[in-house]
C-alpha cells in the first residue's frame, strides 16, 4: 500500500476514535492492546481472482494496461493503451473489427464495477505509463514517449503539467541524454506525491538517469542520479532507469533500477541507504529487460512486506522489507507466478498495487494487456516448488498441499 492512503484516512476517524475510546476508559473497560502487524518471517498467501473485474461496457478492449493505482476508497485506475498509436491503435486488428478501445483511464469499484472512464489522447502523454493517485484523491500520469507528467482531477479534469508535450530534456530518448533540465523531462514511467507538503517526485528514467523533485506548483527542487551501476546510479540502457519511485510510510524514497536488477533507497534529500537486489542478471542476459519494475508494500502500519513487480521473470516478489532495508540474506520470502496467459499467469507484468485490505492488483503490457486481481488468504505455510533457486507458489492453488502428511 503506497503512503498517499495512509494519510487520506487518518483524519476520516479521529474524532469518532477520541470519542470511544473516551467513553470505553469511563466506562472501565478498555485496556490498551498493542496492535498487531504482519508476521514479516512467513510470506503472504495470495489466490487470483479470475472473475475480476467484470466485463468491460460496450466491447471496450484495454490494450496493453500500463499503470495501475488507487485512491482513497480502493478503487482502481488503469492506464490503458488501447486507443494510443492510431487505427488499430493498441488493439489487434481483430479486436479492431469486432469491439473497441477502452478510454485511456478506467475507474473500477471494489467489485469490479466500471464507475467511471475518461482521457484525451491529444492532452494525455504520448506513450502512457504509470499513474499515482495522491492524498487528494487527484489522478497523476506519465508516459515513457513524452517528456511530462500530468495532475488530474479524479474525475479527469486536468490540473498541473509539468514538462512541455512533445519537447523532451534533449532529444526524447537514452541515446543522448542531458539529465540536467529544471523544466523539462525525458520519458518520465512514474511518480509519487509526498502527502506532507505536496512535493512531486518524478521517475525520469526512459530517456534521463534521475528522481527528481517538484514541489506541489512545479517549480524544481532537486534531482540525483546518472547513468551506470554504481549505488544511486541507474542503468545506462534498457529503459526504467529508474522505472518506479515510491515513498514508504517513513519517508524513504525507493526507485527501480530495472535494468540493474535492485531497487535503490533514499532519503526525501537524495542521500543513498541501500540497495535492495531482487534477482541479479536478469537484466544482463540476452534480451533481458531486469527484475525491479515496481514496488508496494503491504497494507499494515510497519508496510512489513514489499512487493516487486518482476516482468523480466515474470513473477511476483514478495520481501521482507525490515529485512531488505537491514542488508540482509535471503530477504526474498516467496514468488509466484510464471509467463503464460491464464488466471494468475503473467505476460509483460509491468505494476504492483496493493490495497487497504491487502488485494493485490497487477497490471500487464506487451502480450498480457490485462489487469488482475490477486485476494490475500492469510499466510503462505510452505512453498510448493522454487524459482529462480528461490521459494515459488502458484497463485490459482496457493494453499496446495497443506493437509498432506
Amino acid at each position: 500500500m503506497k503512503l498517499r492512503k495512509v494519510v487520506m484516512k487518518k483524519w476520516s476517524f479521529v474524532y469518532l476514535a477520541t470519542v470511544v475510546v473516551a467513553l470505553a476508559v469511563g466506562l472501565g473497560v478498555w485496556k490498551p492492546l498493542k496492535a498487531k502487524a504482519d508476521n514479516d518471517d512467513k510470506a503472504p498467501a495470495y489466490k487470483v481472482d479470475p472473475f475480476w473485474p467484470k466485463a468491460l461496457p460496450d466491447r471496450w478492449v484495454t490494450g496493453e494496461v500500463a499503470g495501475t493505482c488507487l485512491d482513497s476508497n480502493d478503487h482502481l485506475f488503469t492506464v490503458n493503451r488501447g486507443s494510443t498509436g492510431g487505427p488499430p491503435g493498441n488493439l489487434t486488428a481483430k479486436e479492431a473489427l469486432v469491439g473497441k478501445p477502452s478510454p485511456p483511464v478506467i475507474e473500477f469499484d471494489r467489485e469490479g464495477n466500471v464507475v467511471n472512464a475518461w482521457g484525451n489522447l491529444k492532452i494525455l502523454p504520448n506513450g502512457l505509463h504509470g499513474c499515482f493517485v495522491d492524498f487528494q484523491d487527484n489522478v497523476w500520469i506519465g508516459g515513457n514517449g513524452d517528456g511530462i507528467v500530468q495532475k488530474y482531477s479524479h474525475s479527469g479534469a486536468l490540473l498541473l503539467q509539468i514538462g512541455k508535450k512533445g519537447v523532451c530534456d534533449g532529444p526524447c530518448g537514452e541515446a543522448a541524454s542531458l539529465n540536467s533540465s529544471k523544466t523539462l523531462l525525458n520519458e518520465p514511467p512514474d511518480m509519487t506525491v509526498d502527502p506532507s507538503n505536496g512535493d512531486i517526485y518524478v521517475a525520469d528514467g526512459y530517456g534521463n538517469h534521475r528522481v527528481v523533485v517538484f514541489d506541489k506548483f512545479g517549480n524544481f527542487l532537486r534531482q540525483w542520479g546518472s547513468a551506470g551501476t554504481a549505488p544511486g546510479q541507474f542503468s545506462p540502457t534498457g529503459g526504467g532507469h529508474p522505472h518506479c519511485v515510491v515513498l514508504d510510510n517513513a519517508g524513504r524514497v525507493y526507485a527501480c533500477d530495472r535494468a540493474n536488477d535492485r531497487v535503490q533507497v533514499f532519503n526525501k534529500q537524495g542521500v543513498f541507504q541501500r540497495v535492495i537486489p531482487i534477482k541479479p542478471g536478469t537484466g544482463a542476459a540476452p534480451g533481458g529487460i531486469g527484475s525491479a519494475w515496481d514496488v508496494d508494500f503491504s497494507a499494515d502500519k510497519d508496510q512489513s512486506f514489499l512487493f516487486d513487480a518482476d516482468g523480466g521473470n515474470e513473477v511476483l516478489w514478495e520481501l521482507n522489507r525490515r529485512a531488505a532495508l537491514g542488508g540482509g540474506r535471503n530477504t526474498k520470502l516467496v514468488s509466484f507466478g510464471r509467463p503464460g496467459h491464464m488466471a494468475g499467469d503473467f505476460t509483460f507484468l509491468h505494476t504492483v498495487a496493493v490495497d487497504f485490505r491487502n488485494n493485490m492488483f497487477i497490471g500487464e503490457t506487451v502480450g498480457g494487456r490485462r489487469v488482475q486481481k490477486f485476494v490475500r488468504v492469510g499466510e503462505l505455510t510452505h512453498a510448493t516448488d522454487t524459482y529462480q533457486g528461490s521459494p515459488h507458489y502458484d497463485p490459482r492453488f496457493p494453499h496446495a498441499g497443506e493437509n498432506e502428511d
